[in-house]
């Protein structure tokens, strides 16, 4: 429900006269980034991220078994973020009937993931580090 309100809201931006005036004079669109998308819960789909998040202009990057697992056995039944914003909406609003804080989990949910990607990338730059040391150290023999 999250992606697919994130969605309506890249089509609502680029349907804009501001945004459509930008891209007449050669801007590129923002594409959507889907991230992560493996499964973690064996009970759920392991393509549910993939099949369930297929849209136009949109970027989704998954884990090597997860892109496996997609064409192997994912059914691909064509845009299913695209005409299902009602649905969504109602999800977050049985959410906040049930008296959950959407905007605070929403934010906990999106600082956790910034985290995640901020130590993804020290540890990257870490290994290429290493590696280009040991290439120089072997390249000084």
């Amino acid at each position: 429900a999250n992606a697919r309100l994130a969605y309506e809201l890249y089509e609502k931006k680029f349907s804009e006269d501001r945004a459509k005036k930008l891209l007449d004079a050669g801007a590129t669109v923002q594409r959507p980034l889907w991230a992560s998308t493996g499964v973690k819960d064996p009970a759920l789909p392991d393509t549910l991220y993939v099949t369930e998040l297929v849209a136009p202009g949109t970027v989704n990057t998954m884990p090597e078994k997860t892109l496996e697992a997609t064409f192997d056995h994912g059914e691909i039944t064509g845009d299913t973020v695209t005409g299902a914003y009602a649905e969504a909406h109602e999800v977050f609003d049985r959410l906040a009937a049930a008296g959950v804080d959407v905007a605070d989990a929403t934010q906990t949910l999106e600082d956790e993931g910034v985290e995640k990607f901020i130590a993804s990338w020290h540890e990257l730059q870490d290994t290429v580090k290493t590696a280009l040391q040991a290439g120089s150290a072997q390249a000084a023999k």
